[in-house]
C-alpha cells in the first residue's frame, strides 16, 4: 500500500507547484511588400515574454534566409546588421520591431510579396516554445 500513497504524494506536490512554461506572445506581425526587382524585405511585430527570454532565430519557406537585424547610427550614417546573439525579451515588457529600428530581414525571397499576401514565420526562442505567426504583407503602422 505504500506505492499508491507515494504516487498520490507526488501528484499532490506536482499540482501545488505553480510553474508556468515560458511563453512569448506575438502581435501585429507584418512584412513589407518586396520592391520591384528586389528579393529582400523587412518584417515587424511586437513581443511580450512571460519570463526573460531571447528571440534566437526566424525561418520561413518564403525566403532563402531570414535574420534578426538591428539598426544603428554612427556619424550620421545608418547601418544594419544581424544580431547574432538574438533579441533580448525582458519579462513582461513589450519589445517592438519597427521600421528604422530592429526588424526581421527576409533575404532571397522566393516570389515577390504583394499587399494582401501572407508570410508564415517560425520564431525560435531560447526558452519558450517556437511560435508560428502568419504575417500580413502591407505597410506597417507608424508609431
Amino acid at each position: 500500500m505504500r506505492l499508491p500513497a507515494l504516487a498520490l504524494l507526488c501528484l499532490t506536490v506536482a499540482a501545488c507547484q505553480d510553474v508556468e512554461a515560458p511563453s512569448v506572445e506575438v502581435s501585429d506581425p507584418v512584412c513589407r511588400p518586396t520592391p520591384n526587382g528586389r528579393d529582400m524585405t523587412g518584417c515587424y511585430m511586437t513581443f511580450v515574454a512571460k519570463t526573460d527570454d531571447r528571440l534566437i532565430s526566424v525561418s520561413t519557406e518564403a525566403a532563402g534566409d531570414a535574420q534578426i537585424h538591428e539598426m544603428s547610427t554612427a556619424g550620421g550614417v545608418m547601418t544594419m546588421g544581424e544580431m547574432t546573439d538574438g533579441l533580448l525579451l525582458p519579462a513582461d515588457q513589450a519589445v517592438s520591431l519597427q521600421p528604422g529600428g530592429n526588424h526581421l530581414m527576409l533575404m532571397q525571397v522566393a516570389a515577390p510579396l504583394a499587399d494582401g499576401d501572407t508570410v508564415e514565420l517560425v520564431l525560435t526562442f531560447e526558452d519558450a516554445a517556437p511560435v508560428t505567426v502568419l504575417a500580413r504583407v502591407g505597410n506597417p503602422a507608424v508609431n
